[in-house]
């Protein structure tokens, strides 16, 4: 099987990251990650460790019925850095149709001009 580059692990984990985060605070198993994202369960396995140990996800005990099975939601600190991410990103698009906006107007004004 074919070496996956950084570049493409990184967005693989951006992908993880962004669907732990929709679907907080429910907690995902890794076969659960694996469906949605069409990846292989031990690939998926193998990155969620690697977040794990960058402190961006934690396991959460799945009890007894599912000893083997490991459930897994982002970190505290993830979550925070991730709204606060989102949140700027929103004030940006604001920023941006407020500008297209005043721009479209003052257009408007200078053709009935």
């Amino acid at each position: 099987m074919p070496k996956i580059s950084e570049e493409k692990r990184k967005k693989i984990k951006e992908n993880i990251l962004a669907l732990l985060f929709e679907k907080m605070p429910k907690p995902l198993f890794t076969s659960n990650i694996a469906k949605e994202l069409a990846r292989d369960e031990e690939f998926i396995k193998a990155i969620m460790l690697e977040l794990e140990k960058e402190a961006l996800v934690k396991r959460v005990n799945a009890g007894k019925q599912f000893l083997r099975k490991i459930r897994w939601t982002l970190s505290d600190n993830a979550y925070v850095a991730y709204k606060n991410l989102l949140k700027e990103q929103i004030k940006e698009e604001i920023q941006k149709e407020k500008i297209q906006e005043e721009a479209k107007n003052a257009n408007q004004t200078e053709k009935a001009i």
